[in-house]
């Protein structure tokens, strides 16, 4: 056994209640994403250390996913202190889907964006295609709150999928500062009691570039918020409008929050195609799916403490068309790929960092 496998053992085993055996299995899947990119379990069967055969080996991982069941409460807070993200930060609710043959994946994300770490904190597995209702989105707000403050939320952002009156009542009386993308076609109650479409509310505004601030109660379905919302407006170049809704007067911040709801864009690629292939999976069960999707985080995890421990507090370089040479995420997991091979006490090192001691919450496993 590995440095490495050593020091994630050490560590899990303090927060999941995993027999020996199965923590060893826990430590080979996260190291065996890394270095495969890969949540195939082909691939990552070869990563099993010891002279069974392949297809024992691939049985393993099949009986790991069958039994075990990875608490995501457990994993969130284990995110949060190994990323030292106990500040407020900013949240981002969306989706993210793929097909199986003729199964649908459907993903709704909670996950935490800073100017850094872009990383998966909670999620459910809507047993439908298509957009979220309103309940799903509630009930992962509220799995949120039972294991962080509402004081811990800097600012939840969302796309135009994520809109509703009772769904803003409930981030409104919750004190969840948000700041959610609105559709044009929807209406308006101002103050004086006029209800106006947000169409004609902003066919004032002659300028091609503008920031406006409408200022009422947004309508829906089932009436209109119980609390004054603030709408901040942009006509963008495309001669498009960007309307964002808020709970927090300011239109200048609230359109530069909302441009960082970008990172979970940026996390499903990393996730996916650019990353650790999570489309690669055969699972489809949403018990198994759910495991691994916890493994996912933890991998992630890692791979920021190596671009951590890589970068310091230096800044990536940017190249002449001014974007970053490289994504935080992978210049860490280029250096966890090396150092698994070179240097697997550097890789050791780079997990156990100030890693918490304990967690008042364990999993449940067969």
């Amino acid at each position: 056994m590995t440095l490495f496998h050593s020091a994630l053992i050490e560590t899990l085993g303090r927060h999941f209640a995993l027999s020996k055996s199965r923590l060893v299995t826990l430590a080979t899947l996260i190291a065996g994403l890394a270095q495969s990119r890969s949540v195939n379990l082909s691939h990552l069967a070869v990563h099993l250390c010891g002279p069974a055969c392949h297809a024992s080996k691939y049985r393993r991982l099949q009986r790991f996913f069958q039994f075990v069941r990875l608490d995501q409460s457990v994993a969130a807070r284990l995110v949060v202190h190994m990323l030292d993200l106990g500040r407020p930060k900013y949240l981002v609710l969306d989706r993210t889907n793929w097909k199986l043959g003729s199964r649908d994946i459907n993903v709704l994300m909670l996950a935490i964006v800073t100017r850094r770490f872009r990383v998966p904190l909670l999620f459910t597995l809507l047993p439908h295609q298509g957009s979220s209702d309103t309940a799903s989105r509630i009930a992962l707000m509220r799995r949120y709150l039972a294991l962080f403050p509402a004081g811990s939320i800097r600012c939840l952002l969302a796309d135009r999928e994520f809109i509703g009156v009772e769904w803003m009542d409930f981030l409104n009386e919750n004190n969840i500062p948000f700041a959610i993308r609105v559709k044009v076609d929807m209406t308006l109650t101002l103050e004086d009691g006029r209800t106006w479409s947000l169409a004609t509310l902003l066919r004032r505004k002659r300028a091609r570039y503008t920031t406006t601030l409408l200022k009422g109660h947004i309508n829906g379905t089932a009436g209109a918020t119980r609390k004054i919302v603030f709408l901040a407006a942009k006509r963008l170049a495309n001669d498009e409008w960007l309307i964002v809704a808020t709970n927090r007067p300011g239109p200048k911040q609230a359109l530069n929050d909302y441009r960082k709801r970008w990172g979970i864009e940026c996390l499903f690629g990393d996730a996916k195609t650019r990353g650790l292939n999570i489309e690669d999976t055969h699972i489809t069960n949403p018990d198994k799916l759910a495991t691994l999707i916890v493994v996912i985080m933890l991998a992630i995890t890692w791979a920021y403490r190596c671009a951590t421990k890589t970068m310091g507090m230096k800044a990536i370089r940017r190249k002449s068309h001014g974007r970053r040479e490289k994504s935080w995420f992978r210049i860490g997991l280029d250096a966890l790929r090396d150092w698994i091979l070179n240097c697997p006490k550097q890789a050791a090192r780079a997990w156990l960092a100030k890693a918490p001691r304990r967690s008042m919450m364990i999993s449940k496993h067969a």
